[in-house]
């Protein structure tokens, strides 16, 4: 029996070892740290909500898919070709879900340049699977807990507390008015820790609900007793215009409005009359520079070359701003990689070793090393603490300062507990 048994062993062993090798032999397989033959492309997914009732970011999937006709253009990566996938978040925590699970499937090697307030609902599947999340809009609070996730810019706290400081040189009484909700609940803390910084008292919170079609109430509070050096800065997203139309049929005397970009943008202010319009005199903080700053360029070209007719895409929309950056970073990362496989796991390992990746001045160097992570309990992988304080002049929105301005003592200070 055991004499029977030793040849079938044998021949199991050289069947499983023949197996193995035409395997490797033919690119099914390879072994670990070997160099890649790969020509199969390079998957990554873009996801944002489109077609909703709430805030709609057509231009970041529209950019991603420019990205990716550029890069392909020019070479691919490391001489693949680079497939961008996108899915419909549709403003929905099943549908965010749905789409980190697609992302999975397709084998996708990273979610670049996404749009979605369901971190909750999204990046556990990622973190399993090990797919990094490459700047993210910036409005979940996950993008900035969960180490899969590498943000471009500062989010939502950033910009908070850029405001805060650019209306305390000005401002007395601030009112703050934003959405009643999670993503809305920390906005107050922020926005006063500048404030705080420029010598000022404390933000006044005025919550709205996020899908409200008029918003007089808010406005009359926001307004109060409309002294010479009040302001309000209104942080609602595609709402902010539902409520600076009920805010300017009160006819405020004195009161001044602010907010920040992804609440007010270029296309709003054309919309709403340019110079001759509401806006006029606003004040905004931004991210990244104004869009006609000549570091656009490049994206510029890109959108005329790749994405002509294509009216999804906004220059001065900071969703496809965001998304262009995002590409920036990950095309970068990848092809640091030179000859090895561009997976989820080697692209996040490039992230998180990598010296630094710069994206032509519109943002600080971006580098997820521990030690350039913030000192901010709720928001840690936050790295880009620059800001830029814009106005709204003759109809445009323009530097209020050349350079960016870093807030990373403000953010800081605003998880102080003291």
């Amino acid at each position: 029996m055991t004499d029977r048994r030793r040849p079938l062993a044998l021949r199991l062993r050289a069947t499983a070892a023949s197996a193995a090798t035409v395997s490797l032999i033919g690119g099914c397989a390879s072994l670990p740290g070997a160099p890649s033959t790969s020509t199969e492309p390079v998957v990554v997914m873009t996801w944002a909500p489109e077609g909703t009732r709430a805030n709609n970011m057509s231009g970041m999937p529209a950019m991603a898919q420019a990205y990716s006709r550029y890069v392909n253009a020019n070479g691919g990566i490391n001489g693949r070709e680079l497939k961008v996938v996108t899915c419909n978040e549709g403003h929905n925590s099943v549908k965010a879900a749905r789409c980190a699970r697609r992302a999975v499937t397709e084998g996708a090697v990273a979610v670049v340049g996404s749009y979605s307030e369901h971190g909750r609902s999204f990046m556990p599947t990622l973190e399993a699977a090990g797919i990094p999340y490459v700047g993210g809009y910036g409005i979940a609070s996950e993008e900035f807990t969960s180490a899969s996730s590498y943000p471009v810019n500062g989010g939502t706290p950033a910009l908070l507390a850029g405001n805060g400081r650019q209306l305390a040189d000005s401002c007395e009484r601030v009112s703050l008015v934003r959405p009643d909700s999670i993503a809305g609940d920390p906005m107050p803390d922020f926005l006063s820790s500048g404030l705080t910084a420029g010598g000022r008292g404390t933000a006044r919170d005025i919550m709205v609900a996020h899908d409200s079609t008029d918003y007089t109430s808010q406005a009359h509070a926001a307004i109060g007793d409309d002294l010479p050096s009040s302001c309000v800065s209104a942080v609602l997203g595609e709402r902010t215009d539902t409520f600076f139309d009920s805010f300017r049929r009160l006819k405020p005397d004195n009161t001044r409005i602010a907010s920040v970009l992804g609440s007010i943008d270029q296309s709003l202010v054309d919309r709403t009359g340019g110079a001759d319009g509401p806006l006029e005199g606003a004040w905004a903080t931004g991210w990244y520079p104004p869009a006609d700053d000549p570091r656009w360029d490049g994206m510029r070209k890109v959108v005329r070359t790749h994405a002509f007719g294509d009216n999804r895409i906004d220059i001065s929309d900071p969703g496809a701003q965001t998304t262009w950056i995002a590409y920036t970073v990950f095309t970068s990362a990848a092809r640091a990689l030179g000859d090895k496989p561009v997976t989820a796991r080697t692209i996040a390992r490039e992230l998180d070793n990598g010296e630094g990746i710069g994206t032509g001045g519109l943002t600080q160097r971006l580098s997820w090393r521990y030690s350039d992570l913030l000192a901010v309990h709720d928001y840690p992988r936050i790295v880009n603490t620059s800001v830029t304080f814009q106005v709204v002049r003759n109809g445009r929105l323009t530097a209020m300062r050349d350079r960016l301005v870093d807030v990373r003592v403000m953010l800081e200070g605003a998880d102080d507990p003291a």
